[in-house]
């Protein structure tokens, strides 16, 4: 299996999917804030430590800890970009569509169960993981780059 595209059909199936279960709720002002119902056992970090990083070092730490532990939980991952292109692939894929970094949007890396995987929200400037087997394979090494978690969901 290689990286796809998602067609329109999955497109609108993944993220109605998404919108009811993690009731995504899109918005840039703080008291919409953190933009889902993040899951129980779930971590939150800021994003704040990467705004000095001008070689880019500690965003491809991060980034490199979320894939590893992705494809040490799942075979197959969404790569969700809300309102753009999102993937279905093998996490085996040699580079990965996207990045647990949003960029200017919503991103989301998903199992297709969705029962685990991260959620970057742009203005919050935060990255959540969930899922007990990743939140045990990438929090301490998360933490170590970008520091203490800002929310942990009992």
């Amino acid at each position: 299996m290689s990286i796809e595209t998602l067609g329109n059909d999955e497109y609108r199936r993944v993220w109605d999917r998404f919108r009811t279960e993690f009731a995504f709720r899109p918005g840039t002002s703080r008291f919409e804030w953190p933009g889902i119902d993040e899951p129980a056992g779930s971590m939150t970090w800021s994003l704040t430590a990467l705004d000095d990083d001008p070689g880019y070092l500690l965003l491809d730490r991060m980034a490199a800890v979320i894939q590893r532990g992705l494809a040490s939980c799942a075979g197959e991952l969404y790569a969700l970009d809300w309102q753009h292109v999102s993937y279905r692939f093998p996490t085996s894929a040699k580079d990965w569509p996207l990045s647990p970094f949003p960029d200017g949007d919503y991103y989301a890396y998903l199992t297709p169960d969705f029962r685990l995987g991260t959620f970057g929200h742009p203005w919050e400037y935060t990255v959540c993981a969930f899922g007990d087997a990743l939140v045990t394979a990438i929090s301490a090494e998360v933490t170590e780059v970008l520091g203490e978690p800002v929310r942990r969901s009992a």
